[in-house]
């Protein structure tokens, strides 16, 4: 009695949080106060020691740039956790973070936490992330897929008997569902996504000019200059890598058009998986598509141009969610104010597995 007394107290004085926890970036949703961490999923560590020096922003500027005695990686991998140590680091630096939100003089409880992860990965990558959040200080963990998230983050009417499809273009993954009465009915995800545009732009720029970049470079080209159609105009920016030929540093001037020939192999391939994923969708939901249309979000859904791209592809609507970055962010955090709506899509997840 006196225990659920206490776990009833903490529910009205915790600030539980709602986890993306990306490939490319993490988003932390505090409830009542909105995104409350924003940060690239990247972790500065010493090598013999172990010992985490950076995480986030601070880290990804160390990218390329360290000593041999420290190196700055991604734990997490095509949307599941490469290195578990690394990860459970990450994870409690971002709910530290939240918590300072209010000053470090501010205590609260351990928290509840729902984290939003793609649908492919397995029991046990579900299991170490749930390890990882308990050992980070919290009380409960959820898992909730990441397109359900995404869904009710976009104020998707996945409960009613029409349909709904989304598209979350990630960092690792790409996450493709259509839904109906409160459950996904057509369920796809590919580890193929912003990173692959990333190296597509590495390999363009080294095919082509015979100069390599580094991943970052690549990543903030793709940012500044990718698209998926034609520019109304179009832009050029210098980019400084590596002559392969002589292995001296060399400046090549690089076009929106070129980044867009690059990264157009990725987005072909996720145009396919999307097609495939309408083949599967029954009939009577595909006219509700046709009325309602395909929500983009994620990172993927910033490419210019994607949306009106896809819309001619595919023949059906297709629009940008409000904020798209933090969609899926969104939804894990409304999904604390329904846990008995969660604990009956977990379960029916689990029966999956």
């Amino acid at each position: 009695m006196a225990m659920k007394l206490f776990d009833s107290l903490l529910e009205l004085v915790t600030y539980d949080l709602g986890i993306d926890l990306g490939t490319a970036n993490t988003m932390v949703y505090m409830r009542n106060h909105g995104i409350v961490v924003s940060e690239p999923s990247v972790v500065a560590v010493e090598k013999r020691s172990k010992t985490v020096l950076a995480v986030g922003k601070d880290a990804r500027q160390m990218i390329g740039r360290t000593p041999a005695n420290i190196v700055a990686i991604r734990p997490l991998r095509d949307g599941v956790i490469s290195d578990f140590d690394t990860t459970q680091a990450m994870i409690h630096h971002f709910i530290h973070r939240a918590h300072n939100y209010f000053g470090k003089s501010f205590k609260i409880p351990r928290p509840r936490v729902i984290i939003g992860v793609p649908s492919s990965v397995t029991e046990v990558e579900r299991q170490a992330v749930i390890d990882a959040a308990k050992t980070a200080g919290a009380r409960e963990v959820y898992i909730i897929k990441e397109t359900m998230a995404a869904a009710i983050g976009a104020g998707l009417p996945i409960e009613d008997a029409s349909g709904s499809m989304i598209i979350d273009v990630g960092g690792g993954t790409t996450d493709i569902a259509v839904f109906s009465l409160g459950d996904i009915v057509v369920d796809k995800t590919m580890k193929v996504a912003g990173d692959e545009m990333d190296e597509d732009v590495v390999n363009y720029v080294k095919g082509k000019y015979n100069v390599l970049i580094g991943e970052r470079s690549a990543e903030d080209i793709k940012i500044s200059m990718g698209s998926a159609i034609p520019m109304k105009k179009e832009k050029k920016m210098s980019v400084q890598g590596r002559d392969l030929l002589t292995g001296l540093p060399k400046t090549v001037e690089l076009s929106s058009i070129e980044v867009r020939e690059g990264i157009m192999n990725t987005i072909s391939q996720i145009t396919e998986a999307v097609k495939d994923a309408i083949e599967e969708t029954p009939p009577e939901l595909l006219k509700d598509l046709l009325i309602g249309g395909v929500s983009l979000t994620g990172g993927g859904a910033l490419i210019r141009g994607l949306d009106t791209y896809w819309s001619k592809e595919l023949n059906v609507p297709v629009k940008i969610v409000e904020d798209p970055l933090s969609t899926v962010a969104r939804g894990t955090a409304q999904m604390l104010d329904h846990i008995e709506l969660l604990e009956r899509v977990q379960k029916s997840w689990e029966e999956l597995v």
